[in-house]
């Protein structure tokens, strides 16, 4: 079964949808104006049992059959990132600073243009609950949203969500069982030395030198204390130290990032951070901080649900367009919390090669590829009609 019809047909008015959540992107729970849009769209659409101000913007509606059933979960995400856009298009963010670069306006859409489609076919038993969600990139709105008691308080019993992949042939869908993301991590190192004149370094106790060596050893937990053929990310990303060439500065700061899909080498990454850190402060005659924030955590497919998700892409994809044995990635999502919830599935979109340029996922010149939300929509749709019946 190729896109649904009464989807394709949808094509435009998702493309305006699309469009116009583009130009009004907003951040983590903030989401006020993308959430109305929604609101508005659904009722549009005749569905009436709307929630909305879970998670301070997230809505979860539900389609009823009006027969016995369990209910399926179809997740979008709404929010936007702090990047000033660069892409050019008519459709541009009219917000400087704040824009969709990483296809969540695209997500909704795909989400509306099913929840239309099921909402006037209900051809399956039980019930869809349509959840958009806020805080994606930042905050962790998934996870608010399942502490806030979505999952029971709708009876929800399975839950799927799709991202778009730029750079990925255009519709191909691409799933595998178990980890496909990876969890993510945040570390902090506070330095604290003696600042004083670099022409007299012997009167100070240089914060610089420690923070070098930390930096360095970092990298020496993945070479030296982690089996080369698991994955594992370590990267420093920040080092802020002095102000000007003739001071010696009193404090030095690192941070960085940890990306890890097993909890137990999450512990030996922390644990490791912590010895480093404070060996590397004695050896310095420095005093030094460890701040490991554990963010989200893996994003973990049941296998029997991603299977079950890859046979459905077959139906509307193409069995030639199916991958349901990708290679995990060491982004992150925090559609992980909802699957810790609940079983199910996520799954990547390709958007297609050369769009935009070339312009990938949080860059300035991306924009959301328009002619895969009909798939996207179609996928979903299909997925809960399978999974629940007719």
């Amino acid at each position: 079964m190729p896109i649904l019809n009464s989807i394709a047909a949808m094509a435009d008015d998702m493309k305006t949808w699309r469009r116009h959540l583009h130009t009004i992107p907003e951040l983590a729970f903030d989401c006020h104006q993308t959430a109305a849009f929604v609101a508005e769209r659904l009722r549009e659409f005749g569905i009436t049992e709307v929630h909305e101000g879970i998670a301070t913007t997230g809505i979860v509606a539900i389609i009823d059959s009006g027969r016995p059933g369990p209910t399926v979960g179809l997740r979008a995400d709404m929010d936007a990132l702090p990047i000033l856009e660069a892409s050019g298009m008519e459709h541009a963010s009219t917000i400087p600073g704040k824009m969709h670069a990483c296809g969540h306006d695209g997500h909704t859409t795909m989400l509306l243009g099913a929840a239309k489609y099921l909402n006037e076919t209900r051809a399956f038993r039980g019930r869809v609950a349509l959840i958009f969600q806020p805080a994606e990139e930042d905050g962790g709105g998934g996870q608010v949203m399942v502490r806030e008691g979505i999952m029971d308080r709708f009876d929800i019993a399975h839950v799927y969500g799709i991202h778009n992949v730029p750079g990925v042939p255009l519709g191909a869908v691409l799933t595998t069982p178990g980890p496909l993301l990876a969890a993510v991590d945040t570390v902090h190192v506070h330095i604290d030395g003696r600042g004083g004149h670099a022409a007299s370094p012997h009167e100070t106790i240089d914060p610089i030198p420690a923070a070098l060596a930390i930096a360095t050893a970092f990298g020496t937990i993945v070479s030296r204390n982690h089996k080369p053929t698991d994955d594992l990310v370590v990267s420093v990303t920040q080092i802020h130290a002095g102000t000007v060439s003739n001071v010696i500065p009193a404090s030095a700061y690192l941070n960085g990032t940890v990306r890890t899909f097993d909890p137990v080498v999450q512990d030996m990454v922390e644990r490791r951070m912590a010895e480093i850190v404070a060996g590397t402060a004695s050896a310095h005659g420095v005093t030094a901080r460890l701040e490991y924030e554990r963010g989200y955590p893996a994003t973990i497919n049941d296998a029997d649900e991603a299977a079950f998700a890859a046979e459905v892409a077959r139906e509307v994809a193409g069995a030639d367009k199916v991958v349901d044995t990708a290679t995990r990635e060491m982004g992150a999502e925090d559609f992980a919390y909802m699957l810790q919830a609940r079983p199910g599935a996520y799954l990547f979109l390709g958007a297609g090669e050369g769009a935009n340029g070339g312009a990938g996922l949080h860059h300035p010149g991306y924009d959301f590829n328009d002619d895969i939300a009909p798939i996207g929509a179609s996928l979903l749709a299909r997925i809960a009609e399978r999974k629940l019946g007719s």
